[in-house]
């Protein structure tokens, strides 16, 4: 995992937001820190947030969760980006972002509001 750390880093920005995406999610199911990769990763997600849809929004957060990386930029970011949309995502993707933004102890009311109202109705 290292080896593909070092060899993405450098082309990051190039990442759409699913390459961006699976990049995490593969760290952070296999529970592997790489803090470099992790920092290069919110810094090229946070311009094209808006691009993520609602499965790469919660995966990205639940990854940094997993691995314990904390980036409140990112999750700022992430926040403002799943409001407009949060309607969009089913129940698994509203808990996991819920839940990555609760292990990080990552406050967010409007999100939090917004991801109580989306989920009363597929309860």
């Amino acid at each position: 995992f290292d080896a593909v750390a070092k060899a993405a880093i450098p082309i990051i920005d190039d990442f759409n937001s699913q390459e961006i995406t699976n990049t995490v999610n593969a760290f952070g199911k296999m529970d592997h820190r790489h803090p470099e990769l992790f920092d290069a990763v919110a810094k090229a997600a946070i311009p094209i947030i808006d691009d993520f849809n609602s499965q790469e929004i919660a995966n990205t957060v639940n990854a940094f969760a997993k691995v314990n990386h904390r980036h409140p930029e990112l999750f700022d970011a992430v926040a403002m980006a799943a409001i407009p949309i949060i309607d969009s995502f089913n129940s698994q993707e509203l808990a996991n972002t819920a839940n990555a933004f609760a292990k990080m102890n990552h406050g967010h009311p409007e999100l939090f509001d917004a991801v109580a109202k989306a989920a009363i109705p597929i309860i």
